[in-house]
């Protein structure tokens, strides 16, 4: 019986030391959230593009437009702000300035989002520059392995802790400003919001009505019978 109560004993002693080496918090020890050890930062960065204006219906040779085009829709999908477009001065830039502006219009982007200049011609160059902000995402690079992980006394979680899971994120965010907060919300359909309400008013079903063409292909769930 000595003997179970000396095994009982040192059982209780490890958990205590276990334990207390786990909740200690002396400023030195790493979270167990992988967003508070390895932050994800979000930073403005400034990107720009200079192709030349060769005049003419064209505007530009192949492998520039296929840059500018490239470029403007990369702006519409990760841009901030307007889309800057800046012609050197001089007897073409009235010419310059119309062919880029309406080459970006036509790709969607709002007419009130471009902003057109001209820059005085720098050591000859007569390349239009076009330029935007957009945000980027990146945290701390990984792989901190002076620690053995497969023999520790001190029961402290390892600096790498979650350091890949906030690296993937900040790879894979589509919008970066997403991380900073909610976006703005986008336009009210008023008309389907007074026709759902309508229909919920009167006990009806207030799903759209699908095509039998596309019930075939949907992902979504199957028609509700509420109501029928």
């Amino acid at each position: 019986m000595k003997l179970d109560y000396l095994f009982r004993a040192a059982a209780i002693v490890c958990v205590l030391i276990a334990g207390s080496c786990s909740v200690t918090d002396d400023g030195n020890l790493m979270s167990e959230d992988g967003a508070k050890n390895h932050p994800i930062a979000v930073e403005p960065s400034f990107r720009e593009l200079k192709v030349q204006f060769q005049g003419g219906a064209d505007g530009m040779n192949s492998e520039d437009t296929a840059k500018f085009d490239a470029f403007l829709a990369d702006y519409r999908v990760h841009g901030n702000g307007s889309l800057g477009i800046s012609v050197p001065g001089g007897a073409a830039s009235r010419a310059a300035i119309t062919f880029f502006g309406e080459r970006a219009a036509l790709t969607g982007i709002s007419r009130d989002r471009i902003l057109v200049s001209t820059h005085d011609v720098a050591g000859g160059d007569m390349r239009v520059a076009v330029n935007y902000i957009a945000y980027t995402a990146h945290t701390q690079a990984c792989g901190d392995w002076l620690e053995n992980e497969s023999f520790t006394m001190d029961n402290r979680t390892p600096k790498n802790f979650g350091c890949s899971i906030q690296q993937n994120i900040a790879a894979m965010v589509a919008d970066p400003r997403d991380l900073l907060g909610p976006g703005a919300m986008g336009p009210v359909d008023t008309a389907r919001r007074a026709g759902v309400m309508d229909h919920y008013e009167k006990g009806e079903v207030t799903q759209a009505v699908k095509h039998t063409s596309d019930m075939g292909s949907e992902q979504s769930a199957g028609a509700s019978n509420v109501g029928q």
